[in-house]
C-alpha cells in the first residue's frame, strides 16, 4: 500500500462505527497488513498475538490496547510498561476507547493524544507499520496526502471517462486542466477569490449530476467549469479602468462574472473541459471540500506529479524528498554565504541594502526540476533571509509597503523538466510559496490584494535537460530572452527587462538538484541514446558511466560561459572507481574545484522499505573565494562539517590526484592476475554430482579434476570442479566418453560464437579460453565482488590444486603476509574508494585496486608480524568449521576471536603506517592519497597505464 491508500483507509475505518473488539485488527489491516498476518493474530490456538494485558500485540510493529471508557491514559501506561511492548520490539503503542485517541512512536518519541475521529490525521506516524520511512512534513501537514489522493481518483475517473483526452495529443490539456482546478482550490480557500468556498459551492450549486445514458450521463458540470475558466481569463479593466466591456463581449454567465481576473496564462485558451460522469462531479466536489490553504508546496508537487504519470501513480505519496535533505544542498550552495552576510550586516541600513540587492540578482537553476522541490525551498529560504532584512530596515511600522515588499522576483527561478504536468505543478508550486510568503511577511490582505492577475511564475521548460542548449534556458544576464515561460506557456515577455536587470549588475547563477541516477545496465535506450550524443566524441569509457555524469559535464559547459556554482546530488558511483579517471580530468579543466561536498549518505524519501539510495552531494565552480567544506555523517540531520584546504574527487581532503589502473605494482610486491577464463558454455565444470558421478566411472580422471573457485565458492562455500586439461592430456580425453562429449561441446560453442576473439579458441577446446596462471604451492585467491556490509575484503588461501575462477584474483605461491595486507582495513578502504561498487557491492580490482595501493617498504621484521596476524586470522576462521566467510564476517555475528585476530592485524599494519592505530577511515585515506602522490611522483611505472574502462587485466 502507498500513503494515500493508508490515509484513505484509516478514514474509512473511523468514518464506520467503532468496534471494540475488531479495531486492532482493523487498524493493522489499514496499514498493509497480509489476511495471514490478521488471521494468525486474531487464532487462540498457536496465534501469534503476544500482548499480556489482553490487546493486541504484532511483533515489532504495534501494541494495541482496547480501553473502558475513560480511560485511555491509565491503558496507554500500561501497554508501555508491558514487558511483552518491549520483548517484541514493538515500535508503537496505541489505545482508544472509541471516543479519544492515545498512542507513542516508542522509537521517535512522537505522542498523539487526539479524538478518534481525528486519527486519521496522524496516519503518517504509523507509516513505518507498512514499511514506509516519514518525514516530518508529511506528519505535520497530512492534508497533502489527502488532497494528493482525491486528486488522483478524479483524475482517473475523467481518463475512463473521456478516453481521447487520454491520448498523448491530449495528455497536456488534461494535466493543464488539472493544475487549473488546484489552483482553484487554493484561490477559494485563502481569500484570492472573494468568498470562502467560492469555486466549489459555485460548481456544486450550477451544475448538475449526469444520470442514465447517452448525453445525459454526463450532465452539464463541464459547461459550468467552461464558463468559470473563460470569466478568470477575461479581463476586468480596458486602458486600466474597470470597464465590463471585455466580459460584456465574452458572454459571461452571472454566476461566473463574480471570479476574477486570473491571466498569467493558467486560464489562456481554457474553451474545452473534459466530461464529468456522476462519479467524477462527486470527487470534484469532494477535494474541494478539503482546507487548501494549509497545502505546502514544497511537498504538494512532487506527490501530485504522480497524479499525471501512469508508471507512478501506484506510488503516489512516496517519492517526497525532505526539506532537510534539500538544505543539504542549498544551505552551503549559496544560502549559509547569505545568512552569514545578514550576520556581518548587523544593523548597518547600506549593508542590509546591498544585502537585499543581492538577493535580487540571484538566479536559481534547477535542470532536472521535477515539481519544482527545490526551487520553491531556495524561494522561501531567500524570502525568510529578505524578511529579517526589512525587519531590521524598519519593519511595517515604519516602511511603506513598497519598501516591504519582496524584491525577489520568480522568473529568477529557472528549471528544466522533461515530464508536461510536473513542469506545471513547479510553476504553480512557485507561485504559491509566493502568496504564502507574501501573507506570512506583509499580510494576507496585502497578499490578497497583489496576487492578481498573476504575473510571471518560475521560468520552467518542458524537454530533455540533456538535449536543451542551457544557455537558452537560463541566459546570461546581458542577453534579453525572446519568451519566457509561465502556467500557461510562452508569453512572448522579455524575462530581463521585467526582472529589471541590466548587463550592467552582477548576476549570480546556482545550479542544482536532483537528477536522475542510473548505472549503464538500468539506462533506457533514450537515455543511452542522450550519453552518446553528449559525451562520446569527449570521453572515453562513457559507456561506464551513471546518467548523471551528463549533467555534470552539462553544468560544467554551462558554468564556462558564465559565473556560477553547481551542486547535485548524485550516486555515489560518480566518485569512486573507474568512474573517477573517465569524467573528473575534464570536470577539474578551465580551473574548476569542488567548493563542498557531502561524503556518502542515504537520501531517504517518503518510500516503501525505507527505500533510500546512497548518494553524495558534490558542488564545482571556478570561484576561489569560497571556504572549502566537507560534510559526513549524513545521518538524519547529524552532519559534521570541516574546513579543508580541497576536495579530491573521490571526496576526501587533499590533491584533485586521481588514480589510474596500472598492469604491474610500482614496487616489488607480488603480482596479482584476474582468474582463468574458460569460455565454455558450462562444459569444463563440474557440480559436485557431476564431479561424483565423473570419478565414480572414471577413476583415473581424478588427476585432471580440480577444485574450481571464484567468488561464491570463496565466499559462500559452495563447491565446483573444473576439467584442467593439457596437451598431453588427449589420450585421457578420447578414452573416457563423458570428458570427450564434453570438449567436443566447447569447440562446439566456441566456433559459433559472436565474439570474434572467442572463435579461434575453438582450436584448443580442451583448455580454458584464457589461462591466467596456476600455483606451484598455493593461491591466494581474492572475491571479485563482495557484499558491502563486510568489514574486510574476502580472501583466502588454497592449496596448489586449485584453479582461480575469472570470477576471483589470484596471486600465486606468495607470503602468507599479503593476506594480512588484504584483508585490512586499509586496504578495504582503498578499494571502497578508488575500484568503485557493482550496485552497491565492493567491486575489486588488480589494476586500480592491488597495482596502486600504497604501502610502505616492509622489513623481514613486518612481514614477519604480518604473516603472524594473518595466519591468527585463519586460525580463528578454522576455529569455526565448518561456518564460511559469509557466516563469519556478517556484522551482527563475526566471532569475537576472529573480530580480534583483524583488530591486531589491523594494528601491526597501521603502526607500519604511522606509528599507531588511525582514528577512522577518513585519516586512513588521507594517509593512503598522500602516499599514493608521492609514490606517483617519485617513481615510474613498471607498466603502462592500463585503458580507462578497465576492470582487470
Amino acid at each position: 500500500m502507498n500513503a494515500v491508500e493508508i490515509e484513505e483507509a484509516v478514514s474509512d475505518l473511523v468514518s464506520q462505527p467503532f468496534d471494540a473488539a475488531e479495531f486492532p485488527f482493523q487498524f493493522i489491516t489499514a496499514f498493509g497488513a497480509k489476511k495471514a498476518t490478521v488471521d494468525r493474530l486474531r487464532a487462540t490456538k498457536n496465534g501469534t498475538n503476544q500482548s499480556d494485558i489482553g490487546g493486541v500485540l504484532q511483533r515489532n510493529n504495534i501494541h494495541i490496547g482496547i480501553a473502558l471508557a475513560g480511560e485511555v491514559g491509565s491503558n496507554l501506561a500500561a501497554l508501555r510498561a508491558s514487558p511483552k511492548t518491549t520483548s517484541t520490539k514493538a515500535k508503537f503503542i496505541l489505545a482508544t476507547d472509541g471516543e479519544t485517541v492515545e498512542a507513542e512512536d516508542l522509537v521517535g518519541g512522537d505522542v498523539i493524544a487526539c479524538s478518534y475521529a481525528d486519527l486519521p490525521r496522524h496516519f503518517a506516524t504509523f507509516l513505518p507499520l507498512a514499511g514506509i520511512s516519514t518525514v516530518k512534513e508529511i506528519k505535520n501537514n497530512p492534508i497533502d496526502v489527502k488532497a494528493t489522493g482525491r486528486l488522483n481518483k478524479l483524475y482517473v475517473e475523467l481518463l475512463k471517462d473521456n478516453p481521447d483526452w487520454a491520448t498523448e495529443e491530449r495528455r497536456h490539456e488534461l494535466n493543464q486542466f488539472m493544475a487549473r482546478l488546484i489552483f482553484c482550490f487554493f484561490a477559494e480557500d485563502t481569500g484570492i477569490f472573494h468568498g470562502e468556498g467560492l469555486f466549489t459551492a459555485t460548481v456544486a450549486k450550477m451544475s448538475q449530476a449526469g444520470h442514465g445514458t447517452g448525453e445525459d450521463q454526463w450532465g452539464n458540470t463541464h459547461e459550468v467549469l467552461q464558463h468559470l475558466f473563460l470569466s478568470m481569463d477575461t479581463d476586468t479593466r480596458h486602458e486600466g479602468q474597470l470597464d465590463e466591456r471585455h466580459r460584456r463581449a465574452a458572454g459571461i454567465r452571472p454566476y461566473a462574472d463574480v471570479f476574477p481576473y486570473v491571466n498569467g496564462g493558467l486560464f489562456t485558451g481554457a474553451t474545452e473541459c473534459p466530461r464529468f460522469s456522476r462519479t467524477a462531479r462527486a470527487y470534484l466536489l469532494r477535494a474541494g471540500e478539503l482546507d487548501w490553504k494549509e497545502i505546502n508546496p514544497d511537498i504538494f508537487g512532487s506527490m501530485i506529479q504522480a497524479v499525471a504519470d501512469d508508471g507512478e501513480r501506484g506510488e503516489l505519496g512516496m517519492h517526497y524528498t525532505s526539506v532537510p535533505n534539500i538544505l543539504k544542498v542549498l544551505n552551503p550552495l549559496f544560502l549559509d554565504d547569505l545568512r552569514e552576510q545578514l550576520e556581518a550586516a548587523g544593523d548597518s541600513k547600506q549593508k542590509l541594502r546591498n544585502l537585499r540587492k543581492r538577493l535580487a540578482h540571484i538566479r536559481v537553476f534547477d535542470p532536472a526540476c521535477g515539481s519544482g522541490n527545490f526551487l520553491v525551498i531556495a524561494y522561501k529560504e531567500m524570502r525568510a533571509i529578505e524578511a529579517e532584512i526589512v525587519t531590521r530596515l524598519g519593519g511595517e511600522a515604519n516602511l511603506k509597503l513598497d519598501d516591504r515588499r519582496s524584491v525577489i522576483p520568480l522568473s529568477n527561478f529557472y528549471g528544466i523538466e522533461i515530464k508536461g504536468f510536473a513542469a506545471e505543478i513547479a510553476r504553480l508550486a512557485l507561485l504559491i510559496a509566493e502568496f504564502q510568503a507574501d501573507c506570512l511577511y506583509l499580510s494576507q490582505q496585502e497578499a490578497r490584494a497583489m496576487v492578481l492577475p498573476l504575473h510571471k511564475t518560475g521560468q520552467i521548460t518542458v524537454g530533455n535537460a540533456l538535449r536543451l542548449d542551457w544557455l537558452q534556458v537560463c541566459p546570461p544576464a546581458h542577453a534579453i530572452t525572446g519568451a519566457e515561460h509561465d502556467l500557461g506557456g510562452p508569453t512572448g515577455r522579455l524575462a530581463l527587462e521585467d526582472n529589471g536587470l541590466s548587463g550592467n549588475e552582477p548576476v549570480e547563477i546556482y545550479l542544482c538538484g536532483n537528477p536522475p541516477y542510473k548505472g549503464f545496465t538500468y539506462q533506457t535506450v533514450d537515455q543511452k541514446a542522450d550519453l552518446e550524443w553528449l559525451l562520446s566524441k569527449r570521453l572515453k569509457g562513457y559507456k561506464s558511466l551513471d546518467y548523471i555524469a551528463a549533467w555534470f559535464v552539462k553544468g560544467h559547459d554551462f558554468l564556462c560561459l558564465q559565473q556560477g556554482t553547481m551542486a547535485f546530488v548524485t550516486t555515489n558511483s560518480i566518485c569512486q572507481g573507474e568512474a573517477v579517471p573517465t569524467l573528473w580530468p575534464l570536470l577539474l579543466t578551465e580551473g574548476f574545484r569542488i567548493p563542498f561536498a557531502y561524503t556518502s549518505f542515504k537520501w531517504k524519501n517518503l518510500a516503501s522499505q525505507n527505500a533510500g539510495v546512497t548518494v553524495v552531494i558534490v558542488g564545482l565552480t571556478r570561484s576561489t573565494s569560497s571556504i572549502v567544506r566537507l560534510y559526513e555523517g549524513g545521518a538524519g540531520e547529524q552532519v559534521q562539517s570541516r574546513s579543508v584546504p580541497s576536495i579530491s574527487p573521490y571526496l576526501i581532503p587533499g590533491t584533485s590526484i586521481i588514480v589510474h589502473g596500472q598492469t604491474r605494482p610500482r614496487d616489488d610486491r607480488p603480482r596479482m592476475v584476474w582468474g582463468n577464463k574458460p569460455t565454455d558454455d558450462g562444459a569444463l565444470i563440474l557440480n559436485a554430482d557431476e564431479k561424483d558421478a565423473l570419478l565414480d566411472e572414471n577413476p583415473e580422471a581424478s588427476k585432471v579434476v580440480k577444485p574450481f573457485v571464484g567468488s561464491s565458492e570463496l565466499v559462500r562455500g559452495d563447491r565446483r570442479h573444473c576439467l584442467w586439461l593439457t596437451d598431453q592430456d588427449w589420450d585421457l580425453i578420447n578414452r573416457i566418453p563423458e570428458i570427450q562429449r564434453r570438449v567436443e561441446h566447447v569447440r562446439d560453442f566456441r566456433l559459433a560464437s559472436k565474439a570474434a576473439e572467442t572463435r579461434p579458441a575453438a582450436e584448443f577446446p580442451h583448455k580454458f579460453r584464457q589461462v591466467q596462471g596456476v600455483a606451484n604451492r598455493s593461491s591466494l585467491l581474492i572475491a571479485k565482488v563482495s557484499s558491502e556490509t563486510r568489514e574486510y575484503i574476502p580472501a583466502d588461501i588454497f592449496g596448489n590444486g586449485t584453479i582461480a575462477s575469472d570470477n576471483a584474483f589470484a596471486m600465486y605461491d606468495v607470503s602468507v603476509h599479503c593476506l594480512g595486507i588484504i584483508t585490512s582495513r586499509m586496504h578495504t578502504v582503498w578499494i571502497t574508494t578508488v575500484c568503485g561498487k557493482l550496485e552497491t557491492r565492493y567491486r575489486y580490482s588488480n589494476t586500480i585496486g592491488w597495482n596502486t595501493f600504497p604501502v610502505p617498504h616492509l622489513t623481514a621484521e613486518d612481514k614477519a608480524e604480518l604473516t603472524r596476524t594473518a595466519e591468527n586470522i585463519l586460525l580463528a576462521r578454522e576455529a569455526h568449521f565448518p561456518a564460511t566467510i559469509a557466516d563469519l564476517y556478517d556484522p551482527e555475528a563475526m566471532p569475537d576471536d576472529l573480530r580480534r585476530a583483524h583488530e591486531e592485524n589491523d594494528e601491526v599494519l597501521e603502526r607500519i603506517y604511522i606509528g599507531r592505530r588511525f582514528r577512522n577511515d577518513t585519516e586512513r585515506l588521507e594517509k593512503l592519497f598522500d602516499l599514493y602522490t608521492k609514490m606517483t611522483a617519485n617513481a615510474a611505472p613498471k607498466g603502462k597505464t592500463a585503458k580507462k574502462g578497465k576492470v582487470a587485466a
